[in-house]
């Protein structure tokens, strides 16, 4: 008999209706291969939820085709709802091996997690919210996953598909120590510093195109603040099992002292110029062969975290970097002055869904162990 494993997925946007697609295409693989039924008897977006009745065909889950078309059948029969919505609904449908998956990016939902947790739920979150909020709920979230003998995985809160979060987790639990973590965290920054090092082209066209091909947020300063860089850092601090803060990180924003958050939006929009010259400057008085990169550093000697501009040689990992790619360096005891890079596309859609889908078969895969063990 093939196992069902049940996933309410929170949030029907890039990444969540990409994992819809890539689990409808692969449906039958997982069945073949795995034994494994992967299925979606709720799906919400941030105010509505469709939940699956009898006598009601389910498109979410027909094939790939049906499934593009499905945004009709959401709208027709999708319902407000709240958290105790869904937790009633899969009591009294008896249904086991649940997994919530949190793809949108709401603070609202991560405050349901320990609830869902009490009520049978593992969880997967593409949202960062969860791991970088103050350490108490940190630390009372994990006590409640080991209290219900549930999963919490998020690998996609850093390098989206990249193996980072389990790489550095293995080498924790494995005894390794280790010193450092530098790198390039983001994707949009990565594609705006290697084209800048490269054309000699003004800063802000590049950021320009950066915005219409959709690499940045819709609002370009959430990149160039750093915030997003320094909740990568913060993530993997904590993983570390360093116990530090959001507001303890070393932050040197991209935006100017008269181009920043406190600019309204249409003031930012038209005077991007402003960043010419500065960063013009940065690049041209540089060590020859050095490029501009703009990375996240923890020193877990100095039990420190900074994101920051740097200047790093061409021919270094950093300086050879492409495209939109990310790219950290580890640096531990074993391997001294070479570190393990891992490299690799560190956004976008199809990535992080696929990252997503990895860690539901993981947990599909614990729970398989667990119902063998107990049969």
């Amino acid at each position: 008999m093939s196992l069902k494993i049940n996933i309410i997925l929170f949030g029907i946007g890039n990444v969540g209706s990409t994992l819809i697609n890539q689990i409808v295409e692969s449906k039958q693989f997982f069945l073949e291969s795995q034994n494994i039924e992967l299925r979606f008897p709720i799906i919400t977006n941030s105010t509505l939820a469709f939940f699956e009745k009898d006598g009601l065909k389910n498109k979410w889950e027909a094939t790939r085709g049906e499934a593009e078309l499905s945004g009709a059948n959401f709208a027709q029969s999708a319902i407000p709802f709240n958290i105790e919505d869904i937790i009633e609904y899969v009591q009294f449908q008896n249904l086991e091996n649940l997994i919530a998956v949190d793809a949108t990016a709401s603070s609202h939902l991560v405050k349901s997690y320990i609830p869902l947790i009490q009520n049978g739920f593992h969880i997967v979150a593409a949202n960062k919210i969860a791991n970088t909020l103050h350490n108490d709920f940190y630390a009372a979230l994990r006590r409640n996953f080991k209290k219900f003998d549930k999963q919490f995985l998020y690998e996609t809160n850093v390098g989206a598909g990249l193996p980072i979060i389990n790489t550095i987790k293995d080498l924790h639990h494995s005894g390794e120590k280790i010193t450092k973590i530098r790198g390039v965290f983001s994707g949009s920054l990565s594609y705006i510093f290697n084209r800048f090092g490269k054309e000699n082209i003004p800063f802000s066209q590049i950021l320009h195109d950066a915005e219409k091909i959709g690499y940045t947020e819709p609002d370009s300063r959430e990149d160039l603040s750093g915030n997003d860089v320094a909740r990568k850092l913060l993530i993997l601090a904590r993983e570390l099992g360093l116990e530090t803060e959001f507001s303890n990180i070393k932050i040197t924003s991209l935006l100017l002292p008269n181009l920043n958050e406190k600019h309204s939006k249409a003031e930012y929009s038209v005077n991007k110029l402003l960043f010419d010259k500065p960063y013009q400057t940065a690049k041209l008085t540089q060590k020859e062969n050095h490029v501009l990169r703009y990375i996240g550093e923890l020193d877990l000697i100095q039990k420190t975290l900074e994101v920051k501009l740097t200047s790093e040689p061409e021919s270094s990992p950093l300086g050879q970097l492409k495209g939109a790619d990310s790219l950290i360096e580890i640096y531990t005891n074993s391997y001294g002055e070479n570190p393990i890079v891992i490299q690799g596309a560190g956004a976008g859609k199809e990535v992080t869904a696929r990252g997503v889908l990895t860690d539901i078969l993981k947990i599909a895969s614990q729970i398989r162990v667990k119902e063998s063990l107990f049969a």
